[in-house]
């Protein structure tokens, strides 16, 4: 069987370095470090995870509470690949990852029971009713916990740029000369909050008039919500030049009310959408879109929860803003 002594020899540095490596810890350079995570997998390296787990008093394995609001699944990209980005980290620092539930083989639990049932060192919050209080349990807990677009004062969190990405969405349909802007938001969140902020703060900087029947409501990820909700706006005596929808897939729902009404995109009606998913860019027109880092998300989320479990009385909590960037497409008319 290898031995880190082993990989440490053909390394040519101390076994320490190569614990600190195959452990994830941060006090080595990123070059020694990948070099040693190379010659591991080379020399067909296995950690002996029990072994770690009684010298560390830790079990290396991170908990995910993912909870489906939308009953999308992992169809949503923009999870699909936040989680993958944060399973890929995780693994890359030598840690598994367990999705913890509030339902147990039939049985009700709590996110922390289960939680401290599974023995994970700490839990990230990727998707949940932050005001539920299994959700505040387990955040108020001694566990380390990131969350994600929700922020709680004594943990890390992960921010998408939501309010600063709506504005500056604003504020490019803006700039294309349209000044009756209607926008179908999603169902209310803490997300929701922060769009809907950066909408009304570009309105209002702008000096735009926004009547309020050019505000509606939609479920998130969800084409026949919004289809209503596009239905309504375009019944309007005097409909807007411009419609920014919740995200690119609860748009689907807002073309087809478009074309059901004899309208083109754009040159009878511009639209944009949010998220940015791989699908806004395979359409026809393309869609105009603000698109999230969902990989920097995941990434630095599984990160920051690794570096507050080995690194506890040194690892401030931090609410950390993520940007985003405009993806122009073909879907806003020049006017």
């Amino acid at each position: 069987m290898v031995s880190m002594k082993d990989i440490a020899t053909r390394c040519g540095v101390s076994v320490a370095t190569v614990s600190k490596a195959l452990n994830g810890q941060t006090d080595i350079g990123e070059a020694t470090r990948q070099k040693i995570i190379e010659t591991a997998r080379e020399m067909g390296y296995t950690a002996n995870s029990a072994a770690r787990a009684l010298k560390t008093n830790r079990t290396y394995n991170l908990g995910i509470v993912f909870t489906d609001l939308a009953n999308s699944g992992f169809m949503h990209e923009y999870f699909a690949s936040t989680l993958t980005s944060f399973r890929l980290e995780a693994e890359r620092c030598g840690y598994d990852i367990t999705f913890i539930s509030s339902n147990v083989g039939g049985a009700n639990t709590s996110y922390l029971q289960h939680a401290l049932y599974r023995g994970v060192d700490g839990v990230a919050i990727i998707n949940a009713d932050f005001y539920s209080p299994l959700v505040q349990e387990l955040v108020y807990s001694d566990l380390p916990v990131v969350t994600l677009d929700h922020a709680f004062n004594n943990r890390t969190c992960l921010l998408s740029d939501n309010m600063d990405g709506l504005e500056n969405l604003v504020r490019f349909i803006y700039g294309k000369g349209h000044r009756k802007i209607a926008y179908i938001h999603g169902n209310p969140t803490a997300v929701t909050e922060s769009r809907m902020t950066g909408f009304y703060r570009a309105v209002e900087a702008l000096g735009l008039n926004v009547p309020e029947e050019y505000i509606e409501e939609c479920e998130y990820h969800e084409p026949v919500s919004c289809y209503e909700a596009t239905k309504r706006i375009l019944a309007l005596p005097e409909r807007p030049t411009c419609i920014l929808f919740s995200d690119d897939y609860a748009y689907i729902g807002g073309i087809n009310a478009i074309y059901e009404a004899g309208l083109r995109v754009p040159e009878d009606i511009s639209v944009a959408g949010y998220d940015g998913i791989h699908m806004a860019n395979m359409l026809s027109p393309k869609l105009t879109t603000w698109q999230q880092n969902t990989t920097e998300l995941g990434r630095i989320a599984a990160s920051k929860l690794i570096e507050r479990i080995e690194h506890p009385r040194t690892t401030p909590p931090e609410h950390i803003t993520i940007p985003g960037k405009l993806l122009e497409g073909e879907t806003v008319k020049q006017l």
